[in-house]
């Protein structure tokens, strides 16, 4: 399985006005949010049920475009990586569940 997202976090999002004021990066907790829906958009049917491995590498910042990419042949345990341009900003694994 293999699925590719492109995504944008708004400037207007409400978790950045406190996320470092003047020079908003995008919390890693949504950056993550984008990541499940990308799962939810992908049709594998599964639902999250961890996260044991997650990395971020770069910071992302609003209105900045970046590619999320699902891959694995397991449903249960896929690989994600966020790339803005041809860098890594953050990776891991997602297991799933049947939902």
């Amino acid at each position: 399985m293999e699925f590719r997202k492109s995504c944008r976090i708004s400037a207007q999002h409400p978790a950045l006005p406190g996320h470092f004021p003047g020079h908003p990066v995008v919390p890693g907790v949504v950056l993550l949010e984008e990541v499940l829906l990308a799962l939810e958009e992908s049709g594998v049917g599964w639902a999250l049920e961890a996260l044991p491995q997650v990395k971020f590498i770069e910071p992302l910042f609003a209105e900045q475009v970046f590619i999320i990419e699902l891959s694995g042949d397991d449903p249960a345990r896929l690989r994600f990586r966020c790339l803005r341009e041809e860098s890594t900003i953050a990776s891991g694994i997602l297991q799933a569940r049947a939902g």
